[in-house]
């Protein structure tokens, strides 16, 4: 559930004018003066539904939090990816449509515009923009690049391969349907296999009972056919991870069989940031306005599994961490470590009205990184790549690497 989210809380955030259309389509509280209300003041809002019943309540706050979630940049660039989608074959509107939402004066505004008037674009930005925020994708490369099947067909053989599946070895799974959505480059395939029947404890109009439900799994795939790629993402154990890979290789891509994934011998340059003269290379334009190095990992090259970790206090001096190398260094010769694992603070400005956000990034060799791929983590990935710290060959790299 997102964060800070009340009824009364978003009664108060949304215009007056937008709840009043809100509600209208819903045809409720069409007596209700909401000119009248002030704005930030829903008081008169909040008694009225007070006095809806709890099953109209549950159904409307659900969807008023979904519109919640979608009330920021994320949320904005989701509904702007999926008009794409949605009116590809008319460029202008695409053009007229973004400039009328970006007019708009906040989030707020543009996330209740797009779920009343764009309600073709919803459920697909709603998608996106919680595909957004997962963390844990596991990523399988060398995939040949053929399109993806997006026919009824292939959706209920993966729907029906993942069903039995879970099923089969974990007792849940008896219903599953996965819906397709086209992101740019890239195929996002969600899947909602069934799980356990639970039994919550839930107030129903007045009545406290426990209440039987079957709540549902997901797995979501994103494949780009371009990288020919595939990032998977679900809970729980990795055991069905090349079980999932290869049920979709072979109903969404047609092959026979989930092909060999030759290892990854790319590795991050890190040794570089030991440096106190190594610089980060980012735009002035960029919304990154410093990156800090706040924590080292130091392997032996000699012995493996002997490390130290460096961390300092970077809120006064950005620098700290080296001073703490300096004096390390005095006891032990660091020269016979590399640096097999950062962690650098970044602080970005995406809103010049709001303040600054820190976001922490650890990479850990040989190629693993904390940055998703949505709109900021991919600047910071560019930002990496261009101070010269992204995956490279290890042939490239002289220094020998102890493995993490």
């Amino acid at each position: 559930m997102a964060k800070n989210y009340s009824t009364r809380s978003f009664f108060r955030q949304m215009p007056n004018a937008w709840l009043d259309l809100y509600f209208k389509s819903k045809g409720m509280f069409v007596d209700l003066d909401f000119s009248a209300m002030k704005e930030t003041k829903p008081d008169a809002l909040f008694d009225a539904w007070l006095e809806l019943s709890d099953s109209q309540r549950k159904h409307l706050d659900a969807e008023l939090l979904e519109i919640f979630e979608m009330c920021n940049a994320k949320g904005f660039q989701a509904i702007i990816d999926e008009m794409h989608w949605q009116f590809r074959n008319y460029p202008e509107e695409i053009v007229a449509y973004v400039e009328l939402l970006s007019s708009l004066p906040n989030h707020f505004e543009r996330a209740m515009f797009t779920f009343l008037s764009f309600t073709m674009c919803w459920p697909g930005a709603v998608r996106f923009h919680h595909a957004d925020v997962l963390t844990y994708w596991r990523k399988r490369n060398h995939l040949p690049n053929k399109p993806a099947a997006v026919d009824e067909d292939s959706l209920k053989q993966l729907a029906m391969e993942i069903a039995n599946y879970y099923h089969t070895i974990e007792g849940r799974g008896k219903n599953c349907v996965v819906e397709p959505f086209r992101r740019g480059e890239l195929d996002y395939f969600f899947a909602y296999p069934e799980d356990y029947s639970q039994r919550s404890i839930e107030w129903v109009d007045g009545d406290f009972n426990h209440r039987p439900h079957n709540p549902a799994l997901e797995v979501v795939f994103v494949y780009s056919q371009k990288e020919g790629s595939l990032d998977l993402n679900f809970r729980g154990s990795k055991k069905p991870l090349e079980i999932l890979q290869g049920m979709f290789c072979t109903t969404i891509l047609k092959l026979k069989e989930l092909p060999p994934d030759p290892k990854d011998v790319r590795v991050y340059n890190l040794n570089p940031l030991r440096s106190k003269s190594f610089n980060f290379v980012y735009r002035m334009s960029s919304r990154i306005q410093s990156v800090t190095v706040k924590k080292l990992r130091l392997s032996s090259r000699h012995k493996k599994g002997d490390r130290i970790t460096v961390e300092a206090d970077t809120n006064d001096d950005s620098k700290a961490i080296y001073a703490l190398l300096e004096k390390l260094g005095k006891s032990i010769p660091l020269h016979q470590f590399n640096v097999s694992q950062v962690e650098l603070i970044a602080i970005l400005q995406s809103d010049p009205e709001k303040p600054t956000k820190s976001i922490t990034i650890r990479i850990s060799h040989p190629n693993s990184c904390s940055l998703k791929y949505d709109e900021v983590d991919l600047q910071l990935r560019k930002m990496l790549a261009d101070s010269g710290i992204e995956p490279k060959p290890e042939s490239e790299i002289a220094i020998p690497w102890d493995s993490d």
